[in-house]
């Protein structure tokens, strides 16, 4: 059994909305070989980190950079795992106001320290979530959690 983590935060719901998406992907019925967690970022440790073989994060764009509470959730996890995680495959989704690119280019800098290693390019949700990005993130959950499943990743 393999297990893919979803980490994220969200204040006004569009990124929660996001991440209900990406989390029904990853828990299809075509999915079998796969557990997945699904964190606040308050409340994911770096137990839930070590656990995973698989992330996906989620965040609010704050004044161009990731939200605090992900930017906290790194804060209290990367040195408890430093030197014992494996390089875990991740997956982002952006909500937000503007263009999404700072939250990215902040969340991509962190990873590579962890190691994290990105499998897919990010979806950025601007504003509130269409069904158009919803479907993407649906597909993005499938799409890393079947990957975990059949070894590609």
């Amino acid at each position: 059994m393999k297990h893919l983590l979803i980490v994220f935060h969200s204040k006004t719901g569009h990124t929660e909305k996001l991440v209900e998406a990406v989390y029904r992907g990853a828990t299809s019925q075509e999915i079998s070989g796969i557990e997945v967690r699904i964190k606040q970022a308050s409340q994911a440790t770096d137990q839930d980190l070590l656990w995973a073989d698989g992330a996906i994060l989620g965040t609010p764009e704050n004044f161009g950079y990731m939200s605090g509470a992900l930017k906290d959730f790194f804060d209290r996890t990367f040195y408890e795992v430093e030197g014992r995680l494996s390089p875990l495959p991740y997956a982002l989704v952006i909500g937000a106001g503007n263009d999404g690119t700072g939250a990215v280019r902040s969340i991509e800098r962190i990873a590579n320290g962890y190691p994290l290693t990105k499998v897919a390019e990010p979806i950025i949700s601007r504003q509130v979530p269409t069904d158009a990005i919803l479907k993407q993130c649906e597909e993005l959950g499938g799409l890393l959690a079947a990957g975990l499943e059949m070894g590609i990743f």
